[in-house]
């Protein structure tokens, strides 16, 4: 099979009513999300390690983190609907005296978010290959595409935490996703970000944008830039990184980042693989077409309750004594 261009966690089909896809759809190794889900069957599991390292002179301390972070994700219910859970260690070597360079270590959960996102609207496209009668329309830019496909994504940080990371209460998370697929090979993902919103001096405002380049049916590229708001603090990141497809269901990625402070070193890398197991199945209609002897088949995407309730009806209905007594009669007649 001919692999489609995978933008490594950005990926969607242009099918309007499927979020499934025939390659992996994954987060990483970016920081943004699209709005499209994994799609139901799918059990995903998204990891890596990382590495940071920070020397902040208005703070007096050096740090140093490493750690991983796992990302994990299935679809369930309905095919627009996603269920996912973020869970990060991490060890830190801390700065404690200044003069001497004496480091203490702290290490343990920094992180367990979980939440779950919906797929609220997705732009229909044009496919300009099926034009042929006009070589400017077939390649004219469909001026749809500025509009994005819009996601919701609402969770909540957890505190089961390391006695180190510890926060003072759950607390939610909120984050609108948007997606403007400009062509095939080129995304620009947005996401709009409120985190911590109960917590007054964890409360975070931002943004992240990502856009993605496929060079090849294999590999892509990315660049991102993140906007962090506190009420003490501001805070710009810029990055970029790349990855690769080893199979349908396997991808490699890598990431770097840093700040533009221009005073002071932030630098982070984190390499990791994503991984899936497929069990998506379609639903198989049979269609008689005018023709006799002639059928077709047709793969229909129906959601869960949709299945549920049909296969109920079907079980409780029983065919009448008269239509059997007829079906008999033309049967004999044969």
């Amino acid at each position: 099979m001919k692999y489609k261009v995978l933008v490594f966690f950005l990926l969607i089909s242009f099918i309007s009513y499927a979020q499934y896809t025939e390659v992996i759809n994954s987060k990483r190794p970016g920081f943004s999300e699209s709005p499209f889900s994994v799609g139901t069957g799918v059990y995903q599991v998204e990891g890596g390690f990382f590495y940071q390292k920070n020397n902040n002179p208005e703070i007096f301390t050096t740090q140093k983190s490493r750690g991983i972070d796992l990302f994990l994700r299935t679809g369930l219910f309905w095919e627009k609907f996603e269920l996912s859970a973020n869970f990060k260690y991490q060890k830190d070597d801390i700065l404690r005296n200044f003069v001497t360079g004496e480091t203490a270590p702290i290490s343990g959960i920094s992180q367990f978010t979980v939440g779950a996102k919906y797929l609220i609207y997705m732009p229909k496209y044009k496919d300009p290959s099926k034009e042929i009668r006009s070589w400017r329309k077939k390649i004219a830019f469909d001026w749809k595409r500025l509009i994005p496909s819009v996601g919701l994504y609402a969770g909540f940080n957890t505190n089961a935490l390391g006695k180190d990371y510890q926060i003072s209460s759950f607390s939610p998370k909120a984050v609108l996703l948007l997606q403007n697929d400009f062509t095939r090979d080129l995304i620009l993902v947005t996401n709009i970000v409120g985190d911590y919103l109960t917590i007054d001096d964890n409360r975070t405002f931002g943004y992240i944008t990502t856009l993605t380049y496929s060079i090849t049916p294999r590999f892509s590229v990315f660049g991102e830039h993140q906007g962090m708001f506190t009420h003490y603090t501001k805070k710009y990141e810029l990055g970029g990184g790349l990855a690769y497809l080893f199979s349908k269901d396997l991808q490699l990625g890598l990431n770097v980042r840093t700040d533009h402070q221009m005073d002071y070193l932030n630098i982070y890398g984190a390499l990791g693989l994503s991984y899936r197991i497929d069990k998506h199945k379609d639903k198989i209609i049979r269609e008689q077409s005018n023709r006799k002897g002639s059928g077709s088949i047709h793969y229909k995407k129906e959601s869960f309750f949709k299945r549920l309730f049909s296969k109920k009806l079907r079980r409780g209905k029983k065919p009448s004594k008269r239509k059997s007594k007829k079906r008999r009669k033309r049967n004999s007649k044969r």
